[in-house]
């Protein structure tokens, strides 16, 4: 992981990392400009892989060029292992994304996440103090952030979603009923 987080170059040193590609979220024009405003008035500078799904919706509805700012850095998107080092480096998580929710509270990571959705199918993230069920009204996720830049939520040490080590357990079961 290291080698990957070494050719990673963010531009900045504390940044919230974005992801969003659902349809409710990009499909919609106006829920779609609402997320450009979040990212363009965030308290805090915005590293954002772009789904190809979210790219394509922002230039069809003519807003690509309003996130060209300083202080959002646009990526392609990432593969597996140089987002998990994006993710190790963020401040906090704004996504839609179910699998990051569950990601950011890998013990080696432990990201806050702000959920721009109005519900989560990862309720176990929200009930161990990880994530925040925050919309996509830029008033309220705006408000949200700030609460996590100045007060940082004190995250578990262990991930609700278990501890990493299903797989060799399952590989351990098959073994013993093959033998």
């Amino acid at each position: 992981m290291k080698e990957v987080e070494e050719r990673l170059q963010p531009k900045f040193d504390q940044y919230a990392l974005v992801t969003f590609h659902r349809a409710e979220n990009v499909d919609n024009p106006q829920t779609l400009r609402d997320f450009v405003r979040i990212l363009k008035k965030s308290p805090i500078p915005i590293v954002f892989p772009v789904h190809p799904r979210t790219r394509k919706r922002l230039t069809e509805y003519g807003m690509w060029h309003e996130l060209e700012t300083p202080h959002i850095q646009l990526l392609p998107p990432q593969g597996y292992f140089e987002f998990l080092a994006l993710m190790r480096r963020a401040t906090v998580i704004m996504t839609d994304s179910g699998g990051l929710q569950e990601e950011a509270t890998h013990p080696k990571i432990r990201k806050p996440i702000l959920v721009l959705r109005t519900s989560t199918e990862r309720p176990e993230a929200v009930i161990h103090g990880f994530a925040r069920v925050v919309g996509t009204n830029p008033p309220a996720v705006l408000a949200e952030l700030q609460k996590i830049l100045t007060q940082p939520p004190q995250l578990p040490d262990k991930s609700p979603f278990g501890d990493g080590k299903a797989a060799h357990r399952i590989v351990d079961i098959i073994i013993k009923r093959l033998e």
